[in-house]
């Protein structure tokens, strides 16, 4: 773990200057709406419109880039992995305008809402159905959440994706469970 926050604060000072500051996402974003998964890497949302400046930085950094399109890139250092998904759609600029500012012991980083992550999580799982983990995410986001989500936010993901049944399910499963 040592690595992972010397990572992260290396991440926050490069980010220094962007547009909008970027927000966490990913595996590390969960335990801020109290659910808990071990990941291996770092996962930011960052402005489309600071993509090359950070691309630049972190090959600077001695980060390799493994992928890079205008939606997302993927970069590795020895074993350290950090992954910028690029907010150029109004509902991933929202999200990334909207996102809370949090106290850890990294200091003030600013975190997607749950409900954004979800969305974040299904479109990863629509993207790729063999991430079983994301569902198991959007899973354990529902259960902690329970009562706190934009139900209205959450719904309007799954429709966006055709996935309402998907929802219903899951919701019904946090339901029997609760009973």
């Amino acid at each position: 773990m040592p690595r992972l926050v010397e990572q992260i604060k290396q991440a926050l000072a490069a980010f220094v200057g962007c547009k909008t500051r970027p927000a966490l996402i990913g595996g590390l974003a969960l335990a801020a709406h109290q659910v808990v998964r071990a990941t291996r890497d770092v996962d930011f949302l960052v402005d489309a419109d600071d993509a090359d400046r950070l691309h630049s930085i972190l090959l600077d950094l001695g980060y390799r880039c493994v992928h890079r399109s205008e939606d997302a890139a993927n970069y590795l250092r020895d074993d350290e992995g950090l992954d910028l998904l690029y907010a150029h759609r109004p509902i991933a600029r929202r999200l990334l305008g909207e996102a809370s500012e949090r106290s850890t012991t990294l200091g003030s980083l600013r975190v997607i809402s749950a409900e954004g992550l979800i969305g974040f999580k299904l479109q990863a799982l629509i993207n790729n159905p063999s991430r079983g983990h994301d569902l198991d995410d959007i899973r354990a986001l529902l259960r902690a959440q329970r009562g706190k989500l934009n139900m209205a936010e959450v719904r309007d993901y799954f429709t966006l994706f055709n996935r309402t049944e998907l929802l219903d399910e899951l919701l019904a499963q946090i339901d029997d469970e609760a009973s």
